[in-house]
């Protein structure tokens, strides 16, 4: 990385939502151990009042346009790290992409958009790669707990037994948080592009869809649509809602480090919703969430719950985000036994966790010696064990093995 950046990270999208929540983060956590970091955004006024409320010099201030390329390269030329919280990353996000690529710049997003992440790998990866920079996309919710949660539970287990699990499954225990504009605007988006586009629905709906052209073979089928009972866990599940992104980022993950779980390796995700009668019952109506959030837009249910849900730059209370946690479990086969480990958050996953866990990701990605590996990766690829070790110690996760 050249010595000529005078920042290690800037925050783009500080005014949003998400982006307040990292910038003051970084600024409680960072402000007094040397990290140089900048907060930028397309609205000067708006970034003004945020850096007033931090304290962040006007030296520190950098304003730029989505749109126009020429402004983020001169915005990216500036810092090691660009940490974006602007979305829907498929309208807002490509030229970001492309100017970090020109001016060797790290990044980190909390994109849950497959479609745009395939588009980013086909066109960027090769480029990033030959510049020795990481891209990673999904450093939020979905999918930093899936992605490190598989990272964590097989290299326990390979450390317990010598051998890695053959197939693993992710169930929810429990969650409770709210929801933003932001994030339901970018669901939208994915759902009216797959809506008009067959690539984008092959990428949805292949398994594969994440993984490199070459590596897309294997014994995954799509994930959960309905309610079953699962022999794993011992309970009734339900479709996760996050299992399209983090299910493709967890099988990225594997292609790139060359499949060292197995050619055979599996991973799917869903929602325990408990044992007996009132389990199953209780996996039919979490469906109903599901259902109309992802009704065809100008629909009249569509447009009740557009009306009813937070607009863009709105979200939960500090109250709803402190009380929110969740808890995941990881069911480990090896052959015919089974081992459990857990990632359990402290806050509501979609923002307080989320915010916590992307600015760790970028703090990671600027200041700590992590794998040698380069191009359109997945936050264990890139980060691995130093971003493990930060999301234990700062983040509010906890990552148990039984």
């Amino acid at each position: 990385m050249s010595n000529t950046k005078q920042l290690d990270l800037i925050i783009w999208g500080s005014t949003g939502f998400t982006g307040q929540l990292v910038s003051e983060y970084i600024n409680k956590k960072y402000s007094n151990t040397g990290l140089k970091w900048g907060i930028a955004g397309r609205n000067k006024e708006k970034v003004s009042v945020v850096a007033k409320r931090l304290n962040v010099e006007e030296k520190r201030i950098f304003i730029a346009d989505c749109n126009d390329l020429e402004s983020l390269i001169k915005l990216t030329s500036k810092t090691k790290v660009i940490c974006t919280t602007v979305g829907p990353y498929a309208k807002l996000g490509t030229n970001l992409i492309e100017a970090c690529v020109k001016t060797n710049t790290n990044y980190c997003d909390i994109t849950g958009e497959t479609q745009w992440i395939r588009k980013m790998i086909d066109k960027y990866h090769s480029k990033a790669k030959e510049n020795k920079i990481k891209i990673i996309n999904s450093c939020g919710f979905d999918s930093i707990p899936s992605d490190m949660g598989v990272f964590y539970s097989q290299k326990n287990l390979f450390e317990k037994t010598g051998k890695y699990a053959n197939k693993i499954n992710m169930r929810v225990a429990g969650a409770k948080g709210g929801i933003s504009g932001g994030t339901y605007n970018s669901l939208s988006n994915v759902l009216e592009e797959a809506r008009v586009d067959k690539e984008v629905r092959k990428t949805l709906t292949n398994p594969y869809g994440l993984n490199p052209i070459d590596k897309q073979n294997g014994p995954e089928k799509a994930d959960l649509q309905s309610v079953i009972f699962d022999k794993v866990s011992n309970s009734w599940i339900a479709p996760f809602v996050m299992a399209g992104i983090n299910t493709k980022i967890v099988r990225r993950s594997h292609a790139l480090i060359d499949f060292k779980y197995g050619s055979d390796f599996s991973y799917d995700e869903a929602t325990l919703s408990g044992r007996g009668v009132l389990g199953q019952v209780k996996g039919y109506l979490s469906l109903i969430p599901i259902f109309l959030a992802t009704r065809k837009k100008g629909s009249y249910i569509k447009n009740i719950v557009d009306y009813i849900l937070p607009k863009s730059g709105e979200g939960p209370s500090e109250k709803t985000r402190i009380s929110g946690y969740y808890n995941l479990r990881f069911y480990l086969t090896q052959q015919d036994k089974i081992y459990l480990s857990k990632v359990i958050g402290d806050m509501d996953p979609g923002y307080g966790s989320t915010s916590k866990m992307l600015a760790e990701s970028a703090v990671c990605l600027a200041l700590d010696k992590t794998p040698e590996t380069y191009g359109i990766l997945t936050p264990s690829v890139a980060l691995g064990d130093p971003l493990l070790k930060r999301l234990q110690e700062n983040a509010g996760l906890t990552f148990i093995f039984d």
